[in-house]
């Protein structure tokens, strides 16, 4: 099977992962369990890459998934989106915390992955010797 059920029904399991994709990207991190953690991941992706199309019906595709939150939508189309412009999937990354006291499942934080700033360059001024000058003539 290619998903988890996370041992609940579909409408549920749904319902469940729509709000957590909603959690993630309007507080762009999360602390949940590991299971629920590796399969939110999809949704989020999946939610920045229709961002990152840019069109309409990639926007009422998000608008479907998320209940019409119009708020988290908004975020994805114009923050998110141009975040990650320049990155090719990946946008999660899942720190692993302590077990649960009370059922001993390993809790993690689900979070967006911070996109570096471009460094500039700095021009290195090298001294070219007499030998490398009478290479290059």
């Amino acid at each position: 099977m290619a998903y988890r059920k996370l041992g609940r029904d579909n409408k549920h399991r749904r319902s469940m992962l729509a709000t957590l994709t909603k959690q993630v990207v309007m507080n762009e991190s999360i602390k949940t369990t590991d299971t629920r953690a590796k399969e939110v991941r999809k949704f989020v992706d999946k939610m920045i890459t229709y961002g990152k199309k840019k069109d309409l019906v990639s926007r009422r595709k998000a608008l479907a998934f998320l209940h019409n939150d119009k708020a988290a939508v908004d975020k994805i189309f114009n923050d998110l989106a141009k975040r990650y412009e320049n990155r090719n999937g990946g946008y999660t990354q899942i720190l692993k915390m302590a077990e649960r006291h009370g059922d001993n499942s390993l809790m993690v934080i689900l979070k967006l992955v911070q996109e570096e700033q471009p460094k500039e360059e700095k021009k290195e001024t090298k001294k070219t010797t007499k030998k490398e000058k009478k290479e290059t003539k």
